[in-house]
């Protein structure tokens, strides 16, 4: 192999493995949708193996599964697994900027397009264009994370807020977006980081993990409120009875129905 088509190909992988990403963020590879490498390679008219190389890169970050004989499906994030994704970052995050001058090392050249970019994901947020605040979101995160000296906790931190979305996406485009979801404290943050005002940091971050995991205790209620229906539901629609019954109808104040 030339070195030329050696870098055609890791291009390729990286263009799809990008192309695919962005499918999954904007919710049209919903969570559990299942797909082979052949129907990706004829679908992007490319060989196998860039897709197949870009769908385990995918798989390594968390946003495919994979299996031997069914292919690849988009990873089903629960809302135990957001909570944990929040807390994890929250933990991380309180802990970098514990000594900020031995973890973090902010650039005041870098504070302008961060800058740039908080006020366009609160624009977006309070627009509601969930495309545009889910890429500027991103943005945000990554550049910030350029300011961490430790390279694999600021990956492992972008990596986390794309695992938050692919959670997120799906349901906010069924629910709704309003203040009581999302966090629009982007340039509150920036602010308090380049002041090297802590405590600060840490409020701002505070109310960041606050409103996610408040969202995560809306969500667990909907989906006990929503299994509870379902069993009564179930039960209420169980076997009926025979031909010459005498089995009077429930009541709805009986077992099994909601009132």
């Amino acid at each position: 192999m030339s070195p030329s088509a050696g870098v055609t190909r890791s291009t390729l992988r990286q263009q799809i493995a990008d192309a695919l990403r962005d499918e999954v963020l904007a919710g049209r590879l919903p969570p559990g949708r299942e797909f082979t490498v052949k129907q990706i390679a004829e679908q992007y008219g490319v060989s196998a193996t860039p897709v197949r190389e870009a769908l385990f890169d995918l798989s390594a970050q968390g946003l495919l599964a994979s299996d031997q004989h069914r292919g690849f499906q988009v990873r089903e994030f629960t809302v135990a697994d957001y909570r944990a994704m929040a807390e994890a970052r929250a933990l991380v995050v309180e802990g970098l900027f514990r000594n900020p001058a031995e973890r973090v090392a902010v650039r005041p050249e870098g504070l302008a397009s961060i800058r740039r970019r908080a006020a366009e994901a609160v624009r977006a947020a309070k627009g509601g264009d969930l495309d545009v605040l889910i890429g500027y979101d991103l943005r945000f995160w990554r550049e910030l994370g350029q300011f961490v000296l430790n390279p694999y906790i600021a990956d492992f931190l972008t990596r986390l807020r794309v695992q938050a979305w692919v959670f997120a996406v799906h349901r906010l485009r069924r629910d709704g977006m309003d203040e009581n979801v999302l966090w629009f404290g982007h340039e509150e943050l920036v602010e308090a980081i380049a002041r090297g005002d802590r405590e600060q940091v840490h409020a701002e971050m505070r109310s960041y993990y606050g409103h996610a995991l408040t969202w995560a205790d809306r969500l667990e209620a909907r989906e006990a409120e929503g299994d509870a229906e379902r069993n009564a539901e179930a039960h209420a629609d169980g076997p009926s009875a025979g031909p010459g019954s005498a089995m009077p109808p429930q009541s709805p104040e009986s077992p099994g129905h909601c009132a």
